[in-house]
Formats: C-alpha cells, structure tokens, sequence
C-alpha cells in the first residue's frame, strides 16, 4: 500500500487539504465530490505523480475516469510503473 499512501500524500498536498487525505480509503470518490479538485488541480496532480514516480503521462492516456476515486487514480499509477 505505499503507492497509495505516497498517492494520498500527492493528493493531501496539491489540493492543500491539511491532512484530510489521510482519511480517504481506495473507494473515496474524488472528481466531483472533492471541491478542491478542479481542473487546474488535475493539472497539478498530474505534474506531481509524474515528477514523484519518474513517468510521463500522455494527454490520451488519461480522462476523468482516472480521478474518479482514490482507487482509480492508485490503479493508474500502478499501471504506469509497472
């Protein structure tokens, strides 16, 4: 679970929740339920995990589906250090 905890730590920062990431679980549902996160901050959430897990991620290789939850976005980063 280091990913997801190194995900939640991303998440905590870039949207300033104070901590309150440490909470969510993988079924935390985040695009539409996590004010915070808007469209600039996919955008910085995108910068981060690539400049933190050493990837590139393509414009085509990613959609709302992947913020969709904690779970979702874990599963995309897996699948691109894998």
């Amino acid at each position: 679970m280091e990913i997801k905890n190194e995900v939640l730590a991303i998440i905590d920062e870039v949207l300033s929740l104070g901590g309150r990431a440490k909470a969510f679980t993988l079924d935390t549902p985040l695009l539409g339920a996590v004010p915070e996160l808007d469209s600039m901050a996919v955008v910085g959430l995108i910068n981060m995990l690539e400049e933190r897990f050493g990837f590139v991620i393509d414009d085509d290789e990613i959609d709302g589906s992947s913020f969709a939850t904690v779970g979702t976005l874990v599963a995309f980063v897996e699948g691109k250090i894998v």
